[in-house]
């Protein structure tokens, strides 16, 4: 690896090359996302992903994707099929598919050997009593009364824990390890928790679910996962993590922390998100104003766009703030390239051209996308009536108005020169129909008009327009840091964040569109078929707009 090419390298990536070159774990490199099904994935997640996938197709390792299924209360099965789904469409794919619950027998037999090593005891203390004993960050925590039960009796009563002897939260087991010590995570940490419900791969069977901070680390050891790679929070959990492996003796995996993502004007917590959804201010988990993968991808994100965003934004030790305005240019970006420029009119203004044979059709051969030559073209029907943008015309036009207005000429898109000679207005004074003359000599690709003009707008034929519905999405919260108002971020959702435009007149082109294909509607921004049309009735998603604040804010 060249010395530039070693400089580009993240801490991570800087830890992971040290430890192949010194042969550590028999020079392999193995990693994990383990995501808990009790939601959708987020861009966040997106991040974790593209970090522990790329560790490993980087460095010719494998990643497995684990389902932290440990609390049967909030997950289902759902979850997992939309987290299976995410991950692939982000474009990787997983060496092994596991569960924790794969391993409760493992676990369990983990647990008693804590207890015979007199490292673990069954407490009757209440959730409230075992708070209060915990102490503070500033005083040390005391002994529970139960502490010193003797290994014989954790014994009984951890196993008839499991024989579901115990009604919910009368017992817990924890590990003995320091109620003085200055990292409260330390104290005496909770390992199980008695829960008689229902567990969506295991059933009926267990009645005592293992808490995070034990199953976590002992999972990674049972699957020899050398770089075990979490968000910054857990930075405190380490110690446990390596007192579980030492204290047990298994492979001694090894966690590392990254500064997790926390991306501007919208909401990161899965507990909030579900809230969202349950109270219906928004319409689903995919309601493409959330941060889930899902959603963007219903927006019409693509999957190279988010794990560009996730390269660009780096692998960092210290949390911050990442401006939603990288993740809009991301997809400006990628979609430039890639999107097909057609004609949409989400305003429209009837436009009759006087001189054009009534009945008559042409077809225009319309560039499909400048960006890319490969792209080719389509025809667009042209005739007598079209509509334009209601703004695209003005009967009182200043100096620099280079479309439409008394005496003024513009180019269509595509098409023919055409000039304004009169319009005509209802009772209410709305111009409600132009009348132009066209150059016949100014047909776009044959132009032997001589005439130039500086202005050029897109159109729809009139007799050939299909109508649709258009949905324009923006940012969901009208605050920048959703962290800053806590739990009433609500309060905070912007009520422009969804406004539906309907009877838009779309180029008939359109009418063929694809689920998950982007297109640039000229001039309004980047759109997307959306799951909700039928073939009787368009619907459109507007991904982002064309202007690039971001680009602008990077060059002052």
């Amino acid at each position: 690896m060249t010395e530039e090419k070693e400089k580009s390298l993240n801490f991570i990536e800087e830890i992971v090359t040290e430890d192949l070159k010194a042969g550590k774990n028999g020079g392999k490199i193995v990693t994990r996302f383990p995501p808990e099904p009790n939601g959708y994935l987020h861009i966040g997640h997106a991040k974790s992903i593209c970090l522990n996938f790329g560790l490993a197709d980087k460095f010719g390792g494998e990643t497995n994707l684990r389902f932290d299924d440990t609390n049967p209360v909030t997950e289902e099965t759902e979850y997992v099929d939309s987290i299976r789904a995410d991950v692939r469409w982000l474009g990787f794919e997983w060496e092994n598919e596991f569960y924790t619950s794969d391993y409760f027998d493992n676990l369990y037999e983990f647990a008693i050997q804590l207890i015979k090593k007199g490292l673990a005891y069954v407490d009757d203390s209440s959730a409230e009593e075992i708070a209060n004993l915990k102490g503070s960050p500033t005083q040390p925590g005391s002994d529970s009364p139960f502490r010193n039960r003797s290994i014989e009796e954790n014994l009984d009563l951890f196993q008839r824990m499991h024989a579901g002897e115990f009604p919910d939260g009368a017992k817990v087991l924890r590990a003995k390890i320091d109620m003085a010590n200055p990292n409260m995570h330390l104290r005496d940490p909770l390992m199980y928790r008695i829960k008689h419900a229902h567990h969506h791969r295991t059933g009926d069977k267990w009645c005592i679910y293992p808490m995070y901070d034990f199953a976590h680390g002992q999972s990674d050891s049972i699957e020899s996962i050398t770089h075990s790679i979490c968000t910054l929070e857990f930075d405190v959990h380490r110690p446990l993590y390596d007192w579980y492996i030492e204290k047990l003796e298994i492979f001694p995996s090894h966690q590392y922390e990254f500064a997790r993502l926390n991306l501007s004007h919208t909401v990161m917590s899965k507990r909030k998100l579900l809230q969202l959804v349950q109270e219906g201010i928004v319409n689903g988990w995919d309601d493409p104003r959330m941060p889930t993968i899902s959603a963007l991808r219903r927006r019409g994100f693509t999957p190279s766009a988010i794990r560009n965003f996730c390269e660009r934004i780096g692998v960092a030790k210290r949390d911050n703030l990442i401006d939603v305005g990288l993740l809009e240019f991301c997809i400006r970006e990628d979609l430039n390239k890639t999107a097909d420029r057609v004609m949409a009119v989400l305003d429209p203004l009837k436009v009759v051209i006087t001189n054009y044979p009534e009945g008559q059709v042409e077809e225009m051969h319309v560039e499909n996308n400048p960006e890319d030559k490969e792209s080719g073209s389509r025809i667009v029907p042209f005739s007598r009536e079209i509509f334009i943008e209601k703004e695209d015309f003005m009967e009182v036009a200043p100096k620099k108005f280079f479309r439409l207005g008394p005496g003024l000429m513009v180019r269509l898109k595509g098409a023919y020169i055409i000039k304004c000679d009169d319009f005509v207005k209802d009772e209410n004074g709305e111009i409600t129909e132009i009348h132009c003359s066209y150059i016949p000599e100014s047909r776009s690709g044959s132009d032997t008009s001589g005439i130039n003009v500086k202005g050029t707008i897109h159109w729809v034929s009139a007799a050939h327009a299909e109508k649709a519905e258009i949905r324009l999405y923006d940012r969901l919260l009208i605050v920048e840091d959703s962290s800053s108002v806590g739990n009433d971020f609500k309060k905070f959702i912007n009520p422009e964040s969804l406004i539906v435009i309907r009877d838009v007149l779309v180029e008939p082109s359109l009418k063929e569109a694809d689920l998950g294909t982007n297109y640039q509607f000229i001039r309004k921004g980047y759109f997307c078929l959306d799951k909700d049309s039928t073939p009787d009735a368009l619907v459109f998603n507007r991904t982002v707009t064309l202007k690039d604040t971001w680009a602008k804010e990077m060059k002052k």
